[in-house]
């Protein structure tokens, strides 16, 4: 099937580069020259395991091609908008992006193309696009919800190999198509569920606003750990074998952030009050992430009082490992906190450092290393911030002797109690019994 996906983002270009690797023949469209130049030349302009492999590998091929222009849209069968969907300060859904997309596949679209939104869109989007779409075109064209469950760090896999696959449509030849273009994909057995365009926008909204939903209620345990002195990784172990539970997504740390589960949170809630109701467990999802993302600046401050002329390290600044991504990190509101109270911050982040400072306008009191423990030399304590793997094992020694104290946040809660306190470190963690304190 010849394929053509708007937009290069995180969704985008995973998206069509896998669909080109089951044998589709794709073209990836963005406006951005630089980012197009970038990919011609097999290069990704983000950090994805596995994603670079698979773009060398489909161009040498001729089945992975990208361009700044919509002429591929004429060949089409299926034309993929996977254009960003921000969030406005209120927590709207800013539709500008799709809305300009769609306009510009319409005036390209063959008789009976499908447009399929893949970007996580509000319930009733579909049937703005489509009255769009009809007045830029008067083709005959179908419009399909397929929305995106791909986690950061593992998309390639979890495009590969979907839990399952969920079709938004109004009619059977639109499903049909959908069908056949996702069936190597569910050979296994997986399902692809089909249902209305409404239920499909609303099915994406509501799987990431409960998997934030279930973060947030761990650290809200968490702290309630820390002043009961109950051990929160006990607690998890407790729960998480309850089969009607599981484990998934029931780790403490310092908050989500990333590109979906902040703005998808406040857009369900923006939705629910464009209807007159308000959905009082999201926002509570959403008021215990932002009280998370600072939880550990609450015992930076309360273990040394004045944080002025202190000097920091975070190991990891992405907002999760295997991922250069920090949109909402809990890097950005701890380092911020600290900055006002007079502190600098070191940081080492194996690939997201530069995005990090990017994003933190190059803050003179923010100071980046290549070496984990070089960022260490001469700082006041270390702040585990991202779950890497290399920062899972550390020389604990080295690390003593770098720091000017013993002293280690552990946001990620990484390292085993006992072992940091008979070392000698003063350790904090997030939910975790800590006798030695």
């Amino acid at each position: 099937m010849k394929v053509s996906v708007i937009g290069t983002g995180y969704v985008g270009l995973v998206s069509g580069t896998c669909f080109a690797e089951i044998g589709h023949h794709v073209t990836c469209i963005d406006i951005d020259e630089n980012k197009i130049k970038t990919l011609k030349d097999g290069k990704s302009p983000i950090y994805e395991p596995g994603l670079t492999d698979l773009l060398e590998r489909n161009i040498k091929s001729g089945r992975l091609l990208f361009s700044t222009g919509y002429e591929s849209v004429k060949d089409a069968k299926s034309i993929f908008l996977a254009v960003g969907t921000p969030s406005s300060d209120d927590g709207q859904a800013d539709l500008r992006y799709l809305e300009a997309a769609a306009v510009a596949v319409a005036k390209e679209l063959s008789d009976d193309a499908i447009i399929v939104i893949k970007s996580t869109v509000p319930v009733g989007t579909c049937e703005k696009i489509k009255a769009l779409v009809a007045k830029n075109t008067t083709k005959k064209f179908h419009i399909v919800n397929n929305p995106e469950f791909l986690k950061e760090g593992s998309a390639v896999e979890d495009f590969m190999k979907p839990d399952r696959v969920v079709i938004g449509h109004a009619d059977e030849y639109a499903a049909s198509a959908m069908a056949e273009l996702y069936e190597p994909l569910v050979r296994q057995g997986n399902p692809i569920y089909m249902m209305s365009n409404l239920s499909a926008e609303m099915t994406k909204y509501a799987a990431n606003c409960f998997l934030a939903t279930k973060i947030s209620f761990i650290n809200d345990i968490a702290k309630l750990c820390d002043f009961t002195g109950a051990d929160i990784n006990e607690v998890r172990k407790g729960i998480a074998s309850d089969q009607r539970i599981g484990g998934h997504f029931l780790y403490p740390g310092p908050g989500y952030g990333g590109s979906c589960f902040p703005k998808d949170v406040k857009a369900l809630i923006f939705t629910a009050k464009e209807y007159g109701t308000n959905l009082r467990v999201v926002e509570a999802t959403e008021d215990v992430n932002d009280d998370q993302k600072v939880r550990m600046f609450e015992k930076m401050k309360k273990h040394y009082g004045d944080l002025k002329g202190k000097t920091f390290a975070f190991w990891g600044v992405a907002f999760k490992a295997n991922t250069d991504d920090v949109r909402e990190t809990s890097a950005i509101y701890m380092a911020k906190a600290l900055i006002e109270e007079g502190a600098t911050v070191h940081f080492f982040d194996p690939v997201a450092s530069e995005n990090f400072l990017k994003i933190m306008d190059h803050n003179p009191a923010l100071k980046k290393f290549d070496n984990k423990y070089d960022a260490l030399t001469g700082c006041d304590a270390l702040v585990t911030m991202t779950e890497w793997r290399e920062f899972s094992s550390p020389d604990f020694e080295e690390v003593k002797n770098r720091l000017k104290a013993p002293v280690l946040f552990d946001g990620r809660n990484l390292y085993d109690t006992h072992k940091v306190l008979e070392l000698g470190f003063k350790y904090f963690a997030i939910g975790k019994y800590i006798p030695a304190l």
